[in-house]
């Protein structure tokens, strides 16, 4: 990081102007103290004319339009299908849709919007349902024509039957890189990524594949909620760090895990190995040596082992491939919709699970008293509850069991989830999704070029967030004794908080996340290009004004 000149020679060159108790500001989750540091930069807004910047959330600046536009279209079309067969306009009342010759009408409706782009790609969808992934036409248009209408319970209340197909063959491409594994993974859709953490923590518990005082494995650093939910007194779950700490000679982070992080996973008291991948707040995905190594370790020395893994951040990497892909017997998989797609308020996940999977065999060596409990626990659903798969146990769980007849996601979000797989499914040059790739990493490069610092390439890295280890990167490039110097006399939080109350920019510390206690997580995707030179000649002021500490201190000595 270039410490050139700047101008402000404020003598306070990190903590906060006011006093606020940083011990107590530990225990926040990172989303939390976010609350305090958005209070800063208000105040940083009025007091110093410092436009705030809040780059600590990740939800992106940008939305994916066309299947958005189909989804109203579809709307447009559903509602003149339930006209067709029951119209009280005094009243604004209508009927269901009906299935025999609904792929004509919906073709010929397609027609009369030529210039329409949503008809353009609702008439390839169709086509490309019925050719390439073999449905019925009136099928395949019924279901998305009275999921637009909401007018029916989901069903099945895993998953509807064409969203499955359409959102499987969606992950094959992105998550799978187009080589999906034998078999097939079994899909249930749920109300965002963070709706399948706490339907899979809470039923790998029920189901006694996880039970309280077990051991798991962590990726760290991690989202947040992974450091927490074990901790919460129901699950009460030991856990052991899987650490990225590869460290590149330019004094910063690969976000890689070394070997012997890895091969921590050969512990057999050590039940299940949760990842985000490619990583939060890390932002790259595995090499390959290293998805080489955990392929090899669960085939030969831990097959019992069960691997969660949230691939939300997926798509922002070349060729990338999913654990579910490497391992799909051992995997349970997490997607979320919410970044590629700008769908955080949509509420649009899948859980999958491979039709054969090691959850399902340890639930059938559960001791005999324990599967008789559970035999009752899912009795009222089906006759034969010995059978019943964990993917169904899953949507049992997420309504009580008592409820499990009203379960599933609503078919309206279904229909939306469709149409986004449908228009990456269609886009064969993959144009969208490589635009979304150079927003974030043209962001990141500006963000390294306000910092003054070279920005080394790395096909792994998503660039959706960058996590940057002030510690290290000063340690490399300033000297250790100007990092004793100023862990002596500051708190970790300090660097948050003076950007926050300097220079109006929130960013979230990467300690929340169990990453390096010096460092800051940058969002680049939440923002306007223009505002990640700012971001980084914040951080590049931080570290001067430590630096101009440092010198003073040390004349002064």
């Amino acid at each position: 990081m270039s410490t050139e000149t700047t101008t402000d020679t404020s003598t306070r060159p990190i903590g906060p102007d006011d006093a606020l108790d940083a011990r107590e500001l530990h225990k926040l989750s990172p989303f939390e103290l976010k609350d305090t540091l958005i209070e800063l930069a208000d105040e940083a807004q009025r007091t110093r004319a410092a436009v705030m910047l809040n780059a600590g959330r990740g939800n992106p600046n940008w939305v994916s339009t066309t299947p958005r536009e189909a989804f109203f279209l579809m709307g447009e079309f559903a509602l003149r299908e339930s006209r067709s067969t029951w119209n009280e306009p005094e009243v604004g009342l209508g009927g269901m849709p009906r299935s025999p010759g609904i792929a004509r009408r919906l073709r010929e409706f397609l027609d009369t919007r030529e210039d329409s782009v949503a008809a353009r790609f609702l008439r390839r969808a169709l086509s490309h349902g019925t050719t390439t992934l073999g449905f019925d036409p009136d099928a395949f248009v019924w279901e998305l024509t009275d999921a637009a209408i909401g007018d029916n319970y989901p069903v099945p209340d895993r998953m509807l039957v064409h969203a499955e197909k359409v959102v499987r063959a969606y992950l094959a491409k992105e998550m799978c890189d187009g080589r999906p594994p034998p078999g097939q993974f079994e899909l249930f859709a749920v109300e965002g990524g963070t709706a399948a953490m706490a339907y899979l923590f809470r039923s790998l518990m029920t189901n006694r594949v996880l039970e309280k005082g077990d051991t798991i494995a962590l990726g760290t650093p991690i989202f947040t909620p992974y450091l927490e939910i074990p901790r919460l007194e129901e699950f009460d779950l030991r856990t052991v760090e899987v650490r990225q700490s590869v460290m590149t000679k330019e004094g910063t982070h690969s976000w890689q895990y070394p070997e012997s992080e890895l091969r921590k996973l050969e512990d057999p008291s050590i039940k299940a190995f949760f990842v985000v991948h490619p990583a939060n707040p890390g932002a790259v995905a595995m090499r390959r040596e290293s998805l080489d190594l955990l392929v090899d370790l669960v085939r030969t020395k831990r097959p019992d082992l069960m691997l969660l893994t949230d691939d939300v951040y997926g798509t922002f990497v070349e060729g990338f491939r999913s654990l579910a892909a490497e391992l799909p017997h051992n995997t349970l998989l997490v997607y979320s919709y919410s970044k590629h797609f700008g769908a955080t308020g949509w509420r649009l996940g899948v859980i999958g699970l491979h039709e054969e999977n090691v959850v399902d065999r340890l639930i059938s060596r559960l001791p005999a008293a324990e599967r008789e409990a559970l035999d009752e626990r899912y009795g009222s659903i089906t006759l034969k509850p010995e059978q019943l798969k964990f993917i169904d146990r899953l949507v049992a769980d997420s309504r009580a069991v008592a409820l499990n007849h009203t379960a599933g996601l609503s078919t309206p979000q279904q229909l939306q989830m469709t149409l986004f797989s449908l228009f990456a499914l269609l886009d064969e040059k993959d144009a969208y999704k490589k635009r979304c790739r150079k927003i974030v990493q043209d962001r990141l490069a500006a963000l390294y070029q306000g910092m003054g610092i070279p920005l080394s390439p790395d096909p792994l890295r998503t660039a959706y967030y960058q996590t940057l280890d002030l510690d290290a990167w000063c340690r490399e490039h300033v000297g250790p004794e100007f990092v004793e110097f100023v862990e002596a006399r500051h708190d970790p939080l300090d660097i948050v908080l003076a950007l926050a109350r300097r220079h109006g920019v929130v960013l979230l510390n990467g300690s929340g996340f169990d990453g390096p206690e010096w460092s800051a997580r940058v969002s680049l995707a939440n923002l306007d290009d223009e505002a990640y030179p700012r971001i980084g000649q914040s951080l590049k002021d931080i570290v001067i004004r430590a630096i101009r500490e440092w010198k003073h201190g040390g004349l002064d000595a």
